[in-house]
């Protein structure tokens, strides 16, 4: 089995869901502010930023981007804003950036920490209950041509010393091999695989999410560990014993139902 490459980061509900890539211009002085001197800070960007984790001296930059959502992602406490930025600082295993956090109280906003790698995509915000929100998100990586991806719900913690970290909590993942070997791949002694996933939305009931995957099924598998399908003229992947190939538009798609509560995911009725 792959090793999975998921970087963390790199985030729907009824009508009651706060979806927020929220204001980004008028709003991004005021928040770069929080960790930039003003003569560094350009349009959505600040060129050194202070208190960036293991800058090692560097002027480290932080781009804000128009990707941020609030909520009150902790059970206690303001609400949180969490602004996806880019870095010059940050590698390909973090994804060049991270997520600028802060608390926000009223209007004011306080920056509480920079969490590089911590970036979730075309996240939505899902009301837990009364007191709480969830953030629910796509993330993903390319390592050697494998695109990974997933939809995970960003768990916030408070440690010791009142630090806020974000985990993900991976409710389902895909792999799409096609860059690496012209094709996708399926083992014939494993269940359905999954090869990508888009267009997270709220999903029919509350406590759920909804998907659209692209993935094999027991009927494609089998399809395709049989008699086999046409092969790509482009291969650059030499089948081991039990594997397959499910070449590019050979796949199913469907939206899929992922249970918040659970974390069954489901085809949709």
């Amino acid at each position: 089995m792959r090793t999975s490459h998921i970087a963390f980061l790199a985030p729907a509900i009824c009508a009651a869901v706060f979806s927020s890539p929220a204001r980004a211009n008028d709003s991004d002085r005021a928040l770069l502010a929080t960790f930039c001197a003003a003569g560094n800070i350009k349009g959505s960007a600040c060129t050194r930023a202070r208190s960036y984790p293991d800058g090692g001296g560097r002027a480290c930059d932080v781009k804000l981007t128009k990707e941020r959502y609030a909520g009150r992602f902790l059970a206690a406490g303001s609400a949180l804003l969490v602004v996806n930025y880019e870095s010059e600082c940050e590698p390909h295993a973090t994804d060049f950036g991270g997520v600028a956090l802060f608390e926000q109280n009223g209007g004011a906003s306080r920056f509480i920490r920079f969490l590089p790698g911590a970036q979730g995509h075309d996240c939505i915000v899902v009301p837990k209950d009364e007191q709480q929100d969830v953030l629910v998100c796509t993330v993903g990586h390319m390592g050697q041509g494998i695109l990974e991806s997933a939809v995970a719900r960003m768990e916030f913690s408070r440690k010791s010393g009142k630090r806020i970290e974000i985990a993900p909590d991976f409710l389902l993942r895909a792999e799409d091999d096609v860059s690496a070997y012209g094709s996708n791949v399926v083992m014939c002694n494993e269940g359905p695989k999954y090869f990508g996933l888009s267009n997270l939305a709220a999903g029919p009931r509350r406590n759920t999410v909804a998907v659209d995957v692209d993935y094999a099924d027991d009927e494609i598998i089998r399809i395709a560990c049989g008699e086999g399908f046409a092969k790509p003229q482009e291969l650059y992947h030499d089948l081991l014993p039990g594997e397959a190939f499910v070449p590019p538009g050979s796949e199913k798609k469907k939206r899929f139902t992922i249970d918040l509560v659970t974390g069954k995911a489901a085809p949709s009725d």
